[in-house]
């Protein structure tokens, strides 16, 4: 099982996740910061998300921050998990990457999701609805055209056209479709539900249609991996993002982060406490034996190509630890795999290794936290 391992790429979202008692901005620059140590640790992508009107999430401008990434890194690639397509005009998404792709060549990737505002409020003063994410597909194949040079507006996307960003699709249920349609790699999760994740899978192969960005299908599945000494401290990382996670659902507004200790003195009511236990499962959390059986488990059961960790908590030194320990556990496996012994530890060589052709992008070498052939 050690191969099973040793041949997926491992990748890092960091939603810029804002804590009780510091600020927004803090919030951003760990998100840099964490940029720089997963590059070091070996990990294939670094990516950032958009969220609007959130006070839990500073990351309201994910291209912007992807720049701010890119020019503090020098060889992890780096994208957006994702922006929300229906919130934006196609050509304007497109003129944003085309400048990212100008401005750091070879390293950038376009994740897109289909999700609007996350309150009515949002939604009305982005200028949209959720009607617009039915729009997807068509809003998805405008952007697609800027870079192909397609549209019949006549217009030319500057710097865009004739770039190849290489794009991904967020997705669960219908959105593996659009992916699948539009030749696309799929990002789907979450590890929570894993049947709906198998189905979702499934579907997106079944239906997938080659085109120009993607020859065959390409899978990366999502969600919370959390390793530590203990079990027990595995877990306490998952409590300030289960609390959130209730208080939203019970509250309408999702809060800052609040450290793990503080949680358990404050009170729930019993709808609350069901939330917040039910966010606590289903994660694959744990010591390095435990994530790496469980992680074995879920990719021979899905066979993706990649698993993107999506791990907040309040703690960052325990954030960071976690990274360290997760890519200590792949290397490990994947030392195990290879009849040579190597780890495959270093820095990520140049852009375009054809042992990774199984990358949409193209991308990296056997010094990444990732598929070493």
């Amino acid at each position: 099982m050690n191969a099973v391992i040793a041949r997926t790429r491992f990748s890092v979202l960091d939603r810029s996740r804002t804590r009780e008692g510091h600020t927004p901005g803090e919030a951003l620059r760990d998100t840099v910061a964490l940029a720089r140590e997963v590059e070091a640790l070996g990990y294939h992508r670094f990516w950032v998300s958009e969220h609007h009107g959130v006070p839990g999430v500073a990351g309201s401008a994910p291209t912007v921050l992807a720049a701010a990434v890119a020019g503090a890194t020098r060889t992890v690639r780096v994208g957006t998990g994702g922006v929300m397509l229906p919130n934006h005009r196609p050509l304007v998404v497109a003129e944003q990457f085309g400048v990212l792709e100008s401005l750091f060549p070879g390293r950038i990737d376009m994740g897109l999701g289909r999700s609007v505002g996350f309150t009515d409020g949002v939604r009305r003063a982005l200028g949209r609805d959720k009607g617009d994410a039915e729009d997807f597909a068509a809003q998805l194949a405008e952007l697609l055209g800027w870079f192909e040079g397609t549209s019949p507006t006549g217009v030319r996307a500057r710097p865009a056209q004739g770039l190849r960003v290489p794009p991904f699709v967020l997705a669960m249920g219908e959105g593996a479709d659009v992916a699948a349609r539009a030749g696309l790699p799929l990002v789907i999760g979450d590890l929570r539900d894993r049947d709906r994740m198998r189905r979702g899978i499934d579907h997106y192969r079944d239906r997938f249609r080659p085109s120009p960005w993607a020859a065959e299908p390409y899978v990366m599945i999502s969600g919370t991996v959390a390793v530590a000494g203990t079990a027990e401290a595995a877990r306490r990382l998952l409590v300030p993002e289960a609390w959130s996670m209730a208080y939203a659902r019970t509250h309408g507004t999702f809060p800052p982060l609040p450290p793990a200790d503080a949680v358990a003195a404050r009170p729930m009511t019993a709808r609350e406490r069901g939330f917040y236990e039910s966010g606590l499962t289903g994660h694959i959390a744990g010591t390095a034996d435990q994530v790496g059986h469980e992680l074995e488990t879920v990719l021979k059961e899905t066979a993706a190509d990649e698993v993107l960790v999506t791990t907040s908590t309040y703690d960052r030194t325990a954030l960071l630890d976690s990274y360290r320990l997760l890519a200590a556990l792949v290397h490990s496996r994947t030392a195990a795999a290879r009849p040579d012994g190597r780890t495959g530890t270093g820095i990520p060589g140049p852009h375009g290794d054809t042992r990774r052709d199984a990358d949409p992008a193209r991308a990296g070498d056997a010094g990444e936290v990732s598929r070493n052939q």
